[in-house]
């Protein structure tokens, strides 16, 4: 075998596990489709789509995918790192219905098994509060006075804040870490932190699992994975960064991690499914599950031109709207204009119909105010993003076609919706707050399809194939020494960003798995993850 462990992917699932797995002495591999990415190769704006975006058919290897379904379309991160390089750093703890909820809250004491590994997650992640206060802070406080709601603090956030610019010694890891540089607060977070200041996952868990021993192939794009008759895996892939003149390259393992997130994960093991060369075991309840965050994204272009409001880090505070649902401010870095492209105004209406009648009447209206919105100078400077979301439950189904690719379906519940009351009333607020202009994607204007960062099941957890895909310590039914351990794997909505929540339960499933025979025993444990700062 090329190794004991084989993981795909290297997001927060597959990060935590390659550590964890390296320090009980396993031979480890990760597969990353995306490219190992230093601070040069992040783009300063959002302009530079080239290293901005993941289209590889244009030849664009850049971290940041969208992806577009009939009832979503999906954000999300590509990279050595995964989707901790794009993500806006927030590592929110969910409320009690989260751990509770009846798709999986029998399966386990969440609340409680969950609570050290919460903990060892945001010791490694650096996790600390914002100390920074800008003015779209200011102004969701203010808002939520105004509406009575006094829950709104600073964001707990994976950021080394230190002193603005200078580069010092590893803070975290007692020295063994990479060095790291004090926040600037220049707000690009989400497009790749250029100054060494945001704790992505090539700076923690990956960076220690490779000094470690950890064998990292980025630019590798898992295509099949087959059971070999002696027992463990042999895994095909295609290597290269040229997308026609790529090599197929096969490895062999004795336990395969899935941990592509919800879009590389559900995509392969439905395609493994569907052939008996795959994987035509796995439970029939594969795709099923699928849920977001029943997110809402607004953009409120501002008419003041004393702020800029494109200063401090992706997303620094949280109000709690009600007990169910919080908002966020959400910002990128001055020049970052191109989400222009893609906005139009905010209009509600159950149906498409409703919304291009009121869109049209707006537009009739006040077509200079549009457009003094849409052409004003440095978009960024000027334009706060509002991120709404809430704990409602309704589910997708994810399936694959060899001529369509993966599609969804609604499965049960209501479909996700950019079409909710509270978030015009909250985009109307905070507008007022900042002489501004409410927008929001055109796909959510016209067709009323929301935007998601957080995709989340497919894979969700049960007691037999019968009511999920894997079991809960994430193993596989129906194929020993498989197992799921990212997104896909969530099996309720958290309300919040889930990626903390992925980070711990990938702590605890690696928690189940023994220490390699050729460690001595009573040999101690990596101290890694207790001497974090």
């Amino acid at each position: 075998m090329d190794c004991d462990w084989l993981i795909i992917g290297s997001g927060f699932g597959g990060s935590v596990s390659a550590l964890r797995l390296t320090e009980k002495g396993y031979r480890v591999m990760v597969l990353e489709k995306g490219r190992r990415l230093n601070a040069p190769d992040f783009p300063k704006t959002n302009w530079d789509l080239r290293r901005w975006l993941w289209m590889p058919t244009l030849g664009w290897r850049g971290l940041f995918e969208m992806s577009f379904f009939r009832h979503v379309t999906v954000l999300s991160g590509v990279g050595v790192g995964g989707g901790s390089l794009v993500y806006a750093n927030t590592l929110p703890i969910p409320k009690d219905d989260f751990f509770q909820a009846a798709s999986w809250g029998h399966l386990a004491a969440w609340k409680e098994e969950l609570a050290p590994h919460y903990a060892t997650a945001r010791r490694m992640l650096g996790a600390t509060p914002n100390p920074l206060r800008t003015v779209p802070d200011q102004v969701l406080q203010e808002v939520g006075a105004d509406m009575g709601r006094t829950e709104f603090q600073p964001s707990t956030v994976a950021v080394y804040f230190g002193e603005s610019g200078i580069t010092v010694k590893d803070p975290y890891f007692n020295g063994e870490g990479p060095d790291r540089t004090g926040c600037n607060a220049c707000g690009g977070c989400m497009l790749g932190c250029r100054h060494g200041a945001k704790n992505t996952l090539d700076k923690n868990y990956l960076y220690l699992a490779e000094r470690r021993g950890l064998t990292l192939h980025a630019d590798t794009e898992v295509t099949w994975v087959r059971p070999l008759p002696e027992g463990g895996y042999e895994v095909e892939a295609l290597q290269g960064s040229r997308r026609f003149f790529r090599k197929q390259v096969r490895f062999t393992a004795r336990h395969v991690v899935f941990a592509g997130g919800v879009l590389g994960t559900v995509d392969l093991l439905l395609k493994l499914k569907a052939s008996p060369q795959g994987l035509p075991r796995l439970s029939d309840r594969l795709g099923d599950g699928v849920r977001t965050n029943s997110e809402a994204l607004m953009g409120i272009v501002s008419g003041r031109k004393e702020h800029d409001l494109s200063r401090g880090i992706a997303i620094g505070s949280i109000l709690h709207t009600d007990a169910q649902s919080h908002l966020e401010p959400v910002r990128y870095s001055a020049g970052s204009g191109f989400f222009r492209l893609l906005m139009a105004p905010q209009v509600p209406g159950a149906t498409m119909f409703q919304r291009l009648t009121r869109l049209v009447a707006v537009l009739a209206r006040h077509p200079l105010r549009f457009l003094k919105a849409w052409f004003v100078p440095e978009f960024a400077k000027r334009t706060v993003i509002l991120l709404y979301m809430r704990t409602q439950e309704g589910h997708l189904r994810m399936q694959r076609s060899k001529r369509l690719g993966l599609g969804t379906s609604l499965q049960s519940g209501p479909a996700p919706s950019a079409n909710m009351p509270e978030v015009f009333e909250l985009a109307r607020r905070v507008a007022e707050k900042l002489d501004g202009y409410p927008m929001t994607m055109v796909v959510e204007t016209i067709l009323g399809i929301p935007t998601t960062a957080h995709i989340l099941g497919g894979c969700c957890m049960g007691d037999s194939a019968q009511t999920g895909v894997i079991d809960s310590q994430h193993r596989v039914f129906g194929y020993d020494g498989l197992y799921v351990v990212d997104g896909a794997a969530i099996s309720a909505n958290p309300g919040v960003n889930p990626s903390l929540t992925i980070t711990a339960l990938a702590e605890r499933a690696m928690s189940f798995i023994p220490r390699a025979r050729t460690v001595e025993a009573g040999a101690p444990a990596s101290t890694a993850g207790a001497h974090v700062g």
